[in-house]
């Protein structure tokens, strides 16, 4: 049994062996199976000290995860918290290091400290290098935690109430200090935290007295919570009165430029993709898939001509065949007033033809429900999902819709024509079955808590975009043309998301080129390519993230289909896949490799 054990021992490898051997954590003698146990205890012990240590200064990221005990937190957003911040990213890099050299740890430990130790170096650089606070007020909304402890039923509404009350006393120091904090702001980014605090004025104008209303509190403790609320709501009135004020200050063409030009770009996809390839060769992989696209789309449209155009020769240039196949198409799309419904009447069917095709398994108890996006969540993106966090498994999933009641008549048939009978149907493939929805569910049951809890944007994204090619392979769509043209178009907004992101950042793209990429070369509408062009101001490698995401997710399955051959199976590989959280593409990628290259199938 001692000569066993002794040789488990010594096929560790040398360096480490010799470190535990000498730190007393390691002997000949020592059961197997116990090590691994005393080392999973000690890992989890320190991965939980981490947590609760960042939840007490970042109490909104944990009530996103579910963690709502922090929820009684609001820090301001002073200089001093930011250097904070830095030290404790400084001090958890070293600990995780230390922790790391200390134990034997396995692949998946292993990942997850490098997922920890990216988070904490880009937040780290965040605060010595990228410096938003001090340019992007859209950073300071106080909104979200409010509907989080509003409207999830994690608690009874009285104790919902008690977090609130103590969020409400400290809003008016934190606007405070968000106001000193924008030294240089950016104008575009004020006129978007302008919008999106004005949309919060409801939470405090009227939801939490509704709440107040309804919560069986006493006349005192009403009147005494709603004293905080009135005092938060000027608080916030006056934040947005200190915006406008900035915003007025700046001359035409003045203020602090949106772009944050080539190094910071760079740095930021690294920390937030974590791909396996930099930003500038993901950029040229785009424009290649551009050329593609264009060539499938082309041949597409050529089938198609003759039945809409049965008395017209089709244009010599194929982006003008391609655009008046695509308009043609566009005009069948529902009504404004149903818009929303559609959405809802869609997710059903979705459901049903995964289980049929056996693409993923689905979780009947966890319910997705399609609402308006709250108000101060609008002025980004038209479409996304609110997932409950990995510490909240009772929680419910919102589909956000953004409505369309402020768009005029031209706005609103342009947006639909966008979002026409067959792109509307990718979007919900995208945003709910099989893609966020079903991902993040997947991810909050994975065994790491890291993974799930610090996930990767491009993993999440690309998820989203592979789904979609997951379910026209799977015959969705009944393989019709129109379907397929409008499949690509779709992919081709995902691509020229990519270049659009780059291009703005890190090349000085204008407007007018940026027009001309959306509308002539990926045939969007022009409401959406005006809505994308803001996107692309107020955001910056986030774009990115959806073509980084899929690609490496495609070129994943491929591999492992040709190494395992018939033994390949798709159902096994999309569980084997989301299984590993959010983690990023390439490391669960090694991962994935590593297992297929030693296992039988």
């Amino acid at each position: 049994m001692h000569k066993k054990n002794a040789a488990r021992a010594a096929a560790l490898p040398s360096p480490r062996r010799r470190r535990l051997l000498a730190a007393g954590l390691l002997s000949p003698l020592m059961p197997w199976p116990a090590l691994a146990a005393s080392t999973q205890a000690d890992f989890e012990a320190e991965i939980d000290a981490f947590l609760k240590a960042y939840w007490s200064l970042q109490p909104d990221a944990a009530v996103q995860a579910g963690e709502y005990a922090a929820a009684a937190r609001l820090p301001a957003p002073t200089e001093a918290a930011g250097q904070a911040l830095v030290r404790f990213g400084e001090r958890w890099i070293a600990r995780l290091q230390q922790l790391a050299q200390r134990l034997p740890l396995n692949e998946a430990q292993q990942g997850d400290l490098a997922l920890l130790d990216n988070h904490l170096r880009g937040l780290v650089w965040a605060q010595r290098e990228l410096r938003a606070e001090r340019w992007d007020a859209s950073l300071y909304n106080v909104a979200m935690p409010f509907g989080e402890l509003l409207h999830k039923d994690f608690a009874p509404l009285p104790q919902r109430l008690a977090l609130i009350e103590q969020r409400l006393r400290q809003v008016p120091a934190y606007y405070h200090a968000a106001l000193a904090r924008l030294v240089e702001p950016s104008p575009v980014h004020l006129r978007l935290a302008i919008k999106q605090n004005q949309g919060a004025l409801e939470t405090f104008r009227t939801e939490i007295p509704q709440a107040l209303d309804k919560s069986g509190l006493g006349e005192q403790e009403r009147a005494r919570i709603a004293a905080h609320n009135a005092a938060a709501l000027r608080a916030l009135q006056d934040f947005i009165a200190g915006l406008q004020r900035l915003e007025a200050g700046i001359p035409a063409g003045g203020g602090r430029s949106w772009r944050i030009g080539r190094e910071l770009f760079e740095a930021k996809f690294r920390y937030e993709i974590q791909a396996s390839v930099d930003a500038d060769t993901l950029y040229r992989r785009a424009l290649e898939e551009k050329e593609a696209l264009h060539a499938r789309m082309d041949g597409l449209a050529g089938q198609l001509w003759p039945g809409l155009f049965p008395a017209e020769p089709a244009p010599a240039e194929r982006l003008d065949k391609i655009a008046r196949v695509i308009d043609k198409l566009s005009e069948r799309h529902v009504a404004p007033a149903a818009y929303v419904e559609e959405i809802k009447a869609q997710i059903p069917a979705l459901a049903r033809w995964v289980e049929e095709h056996d693409l993923l398994s689905l979780d009947p108890s966890r319910p997705l429900l399609v609402r308006a996006t709250p108000s101060w969540m609008r002025g980004v993106a038209g479409a996304s999902i609110s997932a409950p966090g990995p510490l909240d498994p009772q929680g419910v999933t919102y589909y956000n819709v953004d409505p369309l009641d402020d768009y005029t008549p031209e706005q609103a048939e342009s947006f639909l024509r966008e979002y026409n009978h067959w792109v509307l149907q990718i979007l919900n493939i995208h945003e709910a079955i099989p893609g966020h929805y079903l991902q993040l569910l997947h991810a909050n049951k994975s065994p790491s808590k890291v993974k799930a809890l610090f996930g990767n944007g491009a993993m999440v994204e690309g998820w989203a975009v592979y789904a979609e090619r997951m379910m026209i392979e799977s015959g969705w769509g009944g393989g019709a043309a129109e379907m397929g043209l409008m499949y690509a178009k779709w992919n081709l907004r995902v691509v020229c998301n990519a270049i659009l992101d780059h291009g703005v950042h890190v090349l000085g793209m204008t407007q007018q080129q940026a027009q001309q990429l959306l509308e002539r070369e990926a045939f969007q509408a022009k409401t959406e390519a005006t809505e994308k062009w803001h996107r692309a101001q107020v955001s910056s490698v986030q774009l990115s993230s959806y073509f980084a995401g899929f690609s490496e997710i495609l070129a994943l399955r491929e591999q492992l289909k040709a190494r395992q051959g018939e033994r390949f199976r798709l159902k096994a590989f999309h569980e084997a896949f989301l299984a590993h959280g959010s983690a990023p593409v390439a490391m669960v990628s090694r991962l994935m490799l590593a297992q297929a290259a030693g296992a039988p199938g």
